[in-house]
Protein backbone atom coordinates (compact mmCIF):
# COMPACT_ATOMS: atom_id res chain seq x y z
CA UNK A 1 0.00 0.00 0.00
CA UNK A 2 0.84 3.45 -1.17
CA UNK A 3 0.36 6.56 1.44
CA UNK A 4 -0.81 9.98 -0.64
CA UNK A 5 -0.74 13.35 1.69
CA UNK A 6 -2.96 15.97 -0.24
CA UNK A 7 -1.02 19.41 0.98
CA UNK A 8 -1.80 21.67 -1.78
CA UNK A 9 -4.31 24.29 -0.20
CA UNK A 10 -3.35 27.84 0.06
CA UNK A 11 -5.36 28.16 3.42
CA UNK A 12 -6.97 31.62 2.87
CA UNK A 13 -9.70 31.43 5.71
CA UNK A 14 -7.07 30.11 7.92
CA UNK A 15 -4.63 33.45 6.19
CA UNK A 16 -7.93 35.74 7.21
CA UNK A 17 -7.86 34.82 10.36
CA UNK A 18 -4.41 35.03 11.49
CA UNK A 19 -4.17 37.97 10.07
CA UNK A 20 -7.04 39.88 11.89
CA UNK A 21 -6.22 38.04 15.03
CA UNK A 22 -4.79 40.19 18.10
CA UNK A 23 -2.58 37.42 19.87
CA UNK A 24 0.62 38.70 18.51
CA UNK A 25 2.24 34.69 19.85
CA UNK A 26 -0.19 33.70 16.28
CA UNK A 27 0.94 36.54 13.90
CA UNK A 28 4.32 33.58 13.43
CA UNK A 29 2.12 31.47 12.02
CA UNK A 30 1.50 33.53 8.89
CA UNK A 31 3.08 31.53 5.99
CA UNK A 32 2.58 28.09 7.50
CA UNK A 33 0.89 25.73 5.66
CA UNK A 34 -1.95 24.04 7.27
CA UNK A 35 -0.39 20.77 7.39
CA UNK A 36 2.75 22.02 9.03
CA UNK A 37 0.81 24.21 11.87
CA UNK A 38 2.31 22.88 15.13
CA UNK A 39 -0.14 20.83 17.13
CA UNK A 40 1.04 19.87 20.83
CA UNK A 41 4.83 20.78 20.03
CA UNK A 42 5.13 18.92 16.68
CA UNK A 43 3.77 19.57 13.19
CA UNK A 44 -0.05 18.36 12.39
CA UNK A 45 1.20 16.02 8.97
CA UNK A 46 4.27 14.40 11.73
CA UNK A 47 1.02 12.52 13.43
CA UNK A 48 -0.07 11.27 10.31
CA UNK A 49 3.48 9.83 9.53
CA UNK A 50 4.38 8.52 12.95
CA UNK A 51 0.52 6.37 12.36
CA UNK A 52 1.91 5.14 8.51
CA UNK A 53 5.16 4.20 9.39
CA UNK A 54 3.71 2.04 12.24
CA UNK A 55 2.25 0.03 9.34
CA UNK A 56 5.14 -2.19 7.98
CA UNK A 57 3.33 -3.05 4.75
CA UNK A 58 3.67 0.58 3.70
CA UNK A 59 6.02 1.23 1.36
CA UNK A 60 5.96 4.72 -0.30
CA UNK A 61 4.91 7.92 1.33
CA UNK A 62 4.06 10.87 -1.10
CA UNK A 63 2.91 14.67 -0.25
CA UNK A 64 1.44 16.87 -2.67
CA UNK A 65 1.64 20.10 -2.06
CA UNK A 66 1.81 23.54 -4.59
CA UNK A 67 4.82 26.01 -5.69
CA UNK A 68 4.14 28.34 -2.83
CA UNK A 69 4.63 25.42 0.32
CA UNK A 70 6.70 23.34 -1.58
CA UNK A 71 9.94 24.38 -0.17
CA UNK A 72 8.79 24.09 3.71
CA UNK A 73 7.87 20.88 2.92
CA UNK A 74 10.66 19.85 1.31
CA UNK A 75 12.44 21.41 4.50
CA UNK A 76 9.98 19.50 6.54
CA UNK A 77 10.62 15.86 4.94
CA UNK A 78 14.18 15.94 6.01
CA UNK A 79 13.31 14.26 8.63
CA UNK A 80 11.47 11.26 6.77
CA UNK A 81 13.91 9.81 4.04
CA UNK A 82 10.77 7.41 3.15
CA UNK A 83 8.53 10.82 2.58
CA UNK A 84 8.54 12.04 -1.18
CA UNK A 85 7.13 15.61 -1.64
CA UNK A 86 5.99 16.76 -5.04
CA UNK A 87 4.63 20.48 -6.15
CA UNK A 88 1.54 20.47 -8.49
CA UNK A 89 3.13 23.79 -10.06
CA UNK A 90 0.58 25.88 -8.91
CA UNK A 91 1.57 29.31 -7.40
CA UNK A 92 -1.88 30.86 -6.62
CA UNK A 93 -5.14 29.61 -4.40
CA UNK A 94 -7.01 30.32 -8.14
CA UNK A 95 -4.75 28.27 -10.08
CA UNK A 96 -4.82 25.32 -7.59
CA UNK A 97 -5.69 22.09 -9.26
CA UNK A 98 -7.91 20.62 -6.70
CA UNK A 99 -8.01 17.19 -4.56
CA UNK A 100 -8.87 14.76 -7.28
CA UNK A 101 -6.26 15.80 -9.76
CA UNK A 102 -3.43 16.38 -7.09
CA UNK A 103 -4.01 12.64 -6.29
CA UNK A 104 -4.18 12.19 -10.27
CA UNK A 105 -0.43 13.67 -10.54
CA UNK A 106 0.87 11.44 -7.93
CA UNK A 107 -0.37 8.24 -9.41
CA UNK A 108 1.01 9.38 -12.79
CA UNK A 109 4.07 10.34 -11.37
CA UNK A 110 4.72 7.54 -9.41
CA UNK A 111 3.41 5.09 -11.55
CA UNK A 112 1.30 3.84 -8.44
CA UNK A 113 -0.55 0.71 -9.50
CA UNK A 114 -1.33 -0.26 -5.92
CA UNK A 115 -3.54 0.51 -3.09
CA UNK A 116 -3.59 3.88 -1.84
CA UNK A 117 -4.50 5.41 1.47
CA UNK A 118 -5.47 9.30 0.88
CA UNK A 119 -5.11 11.69 3.74
CA UNK A 120 -5.93 15.38 3.75
CA UNK A 121 -3.11 16.84 5.43
CA UNK A 122 -4.82 19.28 7.62
CA UNK A 123 -6.69 16.35 8.84
CA UNK A 124 -6.26 16.38 12.81
CA UNK A 125 -7.45 13.16 14.49
CA UNK A 126 -8.56 12.31 18.36
CA UNK A 127 -6.21 10.28 20.29
CA UNK A 128 -9.03 7.34 20.61
CA UNK A 129 -8.62 7.15 16.30
CA UNK A 130 -6.78 4.48 15.31
CA UNK A 131 -5.29 3.96 11.94
CA UNK A 132 -4.59 0.18 12.04
CA UNK A 133 -8.31 -0.67 12.98
CA UNK A 134 -9.12 1.36 9.42
CA UNK A 135 -6.29 -0.77 7.70
CA UNK A 136 -7.28 -3.70 8.90
CA UNK A 137 -11.15 -2.93 7.82
CA UNK A 138 -9.89 -2.18 4.07
CA UNK A 139 -8.38 -5.09 4.26
CA UNK A 140 -11.55 -7.40 5.06
CA UNK A 141 -13.33 -5.43 2.65
CA UNK A 142 -11.00 -5.42 -0.13
CA UNK A 143 -10.12 -9.35 0.19
CA UNK A 144 -14.40 -9.60 -0.35
CA UNK A 145 -14.03 -7.16 -3.39
CA UNK A 146 -10.84 -5.96 -5.02
CA UNK A 147 -12.40 -3.02 -6.28
CA UNK A 148 -14.17 -2.04 -2.59
CA UNK A 149 -13.05 1.39 -1.05
CA UNK A 150 -13.07 2.67 2.12
CA UNK A 151 -14.25 6.72 2.95
CA UNK A 152 -14.04 7.97 6.25
CA UNK A 153 -16.97 9.95 7.58
CA UNK A 154 -18.79 11.03 10.83
CA UNK A 155 -21.60 12.48 12.01
CA UNK A 156 -22.44 16.57 11.88
CA UNK A 157 -25.33 18.30 13.24
CA UNK A 158 -27.68 20.26 10.51
CA UNK A 159 -26.18 23.59 10.43
CA UNK A 160 -23.02 21.92 9.88
CA UNK A 161 -23.35 20.46 6.43
CA UNK A 162 -22.65 23.24 4.29
CA UNK A 163 -18.72 22.73 5.88
CA UNK A 164 -18.20 20.18 4.55
CA UNK A 165 -18.72 17.23 2.13
CA UNK A 166 -21.60 14.94 2.91
CA UNK A 167 -21.70 10.84 1.75
CA UNK A 168 -25.12 9.82 0.72
CA UNK A 169 -24.86 6.08 1.18
CA UNK A 170 -27.69 3.07 0.85
CA UNK A 171 -28.64 0.76 4.05
CA UNK A 172 -25.55 -1.44 3.01
CA UNK A 173 -23.28 1.68 3.70
CA UNK A 174 -22.29 2.01 -0.17
CA UNK A 175 -21.73 5.38 -0.99
CA UNK A 176 -24.00 6.71 -3.86
CA UNK A 177 -23.02 10.16 -3.80
CA UNK A 178 -20.68 13.12 -2.43
CA UNK A 179 -22.32 16.75 -1.82
CA UNK A 180 -19.95 19.56 -1.59
CA UNK A 181 -21.00 22.07 1.14
CA UNK A 182 -24.79 21.08 0.63
CA UNK A 183 -27.35 23.01 2.64
CA UNK A 184 -28.98 20.72 5.52
CA UNK A 185 -32.52 20.74 3.39
CA UNK A 186 -30.73 19.56 0.44
CA UNK A 187 -30.00 16.12 1.57
CA UNK A 188 -30.73 13.85 4.61
CA UNK A 189 -27.52 13.17 5.18
CA UNK A 190 -25.16 14.35 7.87
CA UNK A 191 -22.33 11.68 7.39
CA UNK A 192 -19.20 14.53 6.87
CA UNK A 193 -16.71 13.16 4.97
CA UNK A 194 -13.19 13.40 6.66
CA UNK A 195 -10.98 12.93 3.52
CA UNK A 196 -9.24 9.97 4.56
CA UNK A 197 -9.74 7.42 1.55
CA UNK A 198 -8.69 3.86 0.65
Amino acid sequence: MKAVILAAGYGTRLLKDLENVNEQRLKCLIGTPKPLLPVGGFPLISYWIEALKADHDLKDIHIVTNDMYYSKFKEWAKNYPFVTVLSDGTSTNEKRLGAVSCLQLIIETFQIDDSIIVIGGDTLFYEDFHLQDVLKRYEVLHKDNKQANLVLSYICKDEDTKKYGILEADESYRVRAIKEKPKAMDTASRQAETCVFL
